[in-house]
């Protein structure tokens, strides 16, 4: 009996250790989210009624029931009360600075006319000092209801704006950021007035334009390279204005839903910032940088160090970004054919397809990813054709590449299955097909347009994804609006009806996977980021409504009410 009772108290003390020591070993949840339709964009399990997460990780997915087990009393419990949760949302084309800096400087996005940028330019003069520079950024006369006053070449003129700013420098980036609009003093600056009086009347900059009236005077429009005329005598920015910029940019993303950013195209200062900005605990959205292909020494300082894949998924450098042709609203975009409303005209090659070509193959011998802008039929071609021979020079290093094209906007038909036939990524943001398509058609005409331009569905059946998002500041960084773009090819404004080219509309989920899982895979971390799947990191975008199952006429009001970065809550929108 004694034996018996010692070894039940034997088995007891057993069990109880065994228990113990599962419990010291069990993982628990900081945070456990239920309550609301989940989107994984994971294909093994699509929906999921309850995550857990711990710290910065994603630990559990699926029943509720079953991440009980996940949760103590130190698990924070976010019930998301009948709303709807996607992975956080990934900008797949943006420039993070020009989205801090116009913030702080004129916001001109939503001008509809002429008259709106010299009001707006008034009322900065009543508080800026004599000699001090205004700049601003966002119209776009192909946009505008119409334009007042003389035109050239389908631009304004200068003279309504310099009225209003006799003594202080103006200069106004186009939307595309491809054409740039200044007045009569920052032209006096640039020193164009004197070449004008000593009968200097065409000004020759290669891969790029001086728009000027009959009589050869500059009319304020300065295209591509032709900008640098103005730009160079733009004061620097400070580094003081810069940390504001950066700051506003992040905050800027939390209230979009956006956890990652493909910022296309940084230079060595902002490279120097960003890296400042994450020692200081302030790298609050994951970027994922694209070195200025214009500085070869930047290139080749990289090349010699490789490529930096951050840990943390906070900073990565790993790719280059190539501006080799201009925007189709500024008709800079490089065509095969002359422009429809511009005969004479083919838009501009802005960077020596030689280059490219060597570019690409010191992105394949150094290990980066080779981003090139192209919107025009011809820059799509050339860029695929110098990618090609790069890949067929050095096969071996061609294996898992995922070089880019920035926009793919206008395609010949011929080209449309050499992305996934070369495995080129097209990153296009279906926002540009809202607000171009109206007016896109007059400078390509409707054979050109029904044939190659914005080929979403064309694209994704080949079997190449693609990257969306919104090239801030070009466009607002709206990301509802953008999947509105792809879901439905309409304007804004919900026009017209049936939506433009409807054949090449994306489905809900692909336009879902083009800000989330393709966006991700477009930078090298799919395995990071992108779904809602085990041992990937907890970013998170919450909305008020469904997106994937509301009326098409409702998606545009769907609002972002919580943005979960890395673990943590840093966007929760006040009811």
């Amino acid at each position: 009996m004694k034996l018996r009772n010692f070894l039940y108290s034997s088995l007891a003390i057993i069990l109880l250790f065994v228990v113990a020591c599962s419990n010291s070993k069990k993982e628990y949840a900081t945070i456990l989210i239920y309550g609301g339709t989940i989107y994984t964009v994971d294909s093994t399990s699509t929906n999921v009624e309850a995550v857990a997460i711990k710290n910065n990780k994603i630990i559990f997915t699926g029943k509720l029931i079953e991440a009980e087990q996940y949760k103590n009393n130190q698990t924070e419990l976010i019930d998301l009360k009948g709303k709807t949760m996607t992975p956080g949302l990934i900008e797949g084309h943006g420039h993070f600075m020009g989205l801090g800096y116009n913030e702080l400087n004129l916001d001109l996005m939503n001008t509809t006319n002429y008259e709106d940028i010299v009001d707006a330019v008034a009322e900065r003069v009543k508080t800026a000092k004599p000699g001090e520079w205004i700049t601003g950024r966002g119209w776009h006369q192909s946009k505008w209801d119409s334009i007042s006053g003389e035109t050239v070449k389908g631009f304004q003129t200068h003279y309504m704006l310099s009225e209003v700013s006799p003594n202080n420098p103006v200069y106004l980036r186009h939307a595309s950021g491809h054409a740039g609009f200044a007045n009569a003093k920052a032209m006096e600056i640039a020193g164009l007035q004197n070449l004008e009086k000593e009968g200097i009347k065409n000004y020759d900059i290669e891969g790029g334009e001086v728009i000027v009236d009959e009589f050869g005077r500059p009319t304020g429009i300065f295209n591509e390279r032709a900008q640098s005329l103005i730009v160079n005598h733009i004061p620097e920015k400070t580094p003081e204005t810069d940390v504001k910029a950066f700051e506003l940019a992040v905050s800027a993303c939390h209230k979009n839903g956006i956890t990652s950013f493909h910022d296309a195209g940084i230079p060595k200062e902002t490279i120097s910032l960003y890296e400042k900005m994450k020692s200081a605990g302030k790298m609050n959205t994951r970027i994922y940088a694209m070195l200025t292909g214009w500085d070869k020494e930047l290139l080749e300082e990289w090349y010699t160090k490789g490529p930096e894949i951050d840990a943390d998924n906070l900073l990565t450098i790993r790719s280059v970004k190539l501006n080799c042709d201009g925007a189709l609203g500024s008709r800079g975009a490089w065509l095969l054919e002359p422009y429809t409303d511009r005969p004479d005209h083919y838009g501009h090659e802005t960077l020596p397809m030689d280059f490219v070509k060597k570019t690409a193959l010191d992105g394949l011998k150094n290990g980066f990813q080779v981003c090139a802008h192209a919107i025009g039929d011809r820059a799509n071609k050339e860029i695929l054709d110098r990618y090609e021979l790069a890949f067929n020079d050095i096969p071996e290093k061609a294996t898992n590449h995922r070089f880019r094209i920035e926009h793919a906007q206008h395609l010949h038909p011929d080209d449309i299955p050499r992305f996934s036939e070369l495995g080129v990524i097209p990153a296009m943001q279906a926002i540009h097909m809202s607000s171009d398509r109206p007016w896109a058609i007059d400078r390509l005409g409707e054979k050109r347009i029904k044939e190659g331009a914005y080929m979403w569905q064309a694209l994704l059946k080949s079997g190449i994804p693609i990257v969306n998002g919104t090239d801030v500041p070009v466009e607002p960084l709206n990301p509802i609006a953008s999947f509105y773009a792809s879901v439905s090819r309409k304007t804004l404004k919900g026009l017209p009806e049936g939506g433009y080219e409807p054949e090449q509309k994306m489905t809900r989920a692909q336009a879902l996977k083009s800000y989330t899982l393709d966006a991700a895979y477009g930078a090298f971390e799919e395995d990071k980021k992108g779904s809602i799947s085990v041992g990937k990191l907890a970013d998170f975008t919450i909305y008020n409504q469904d997106l994937m199952t509301v009326d098409e006429n409702e998606i545009l009001n769907t609002e972002i009410v919580m943005t979960i970065f890395d673990g943590n809550v840093v966007y929760s929108k006040k009811e």
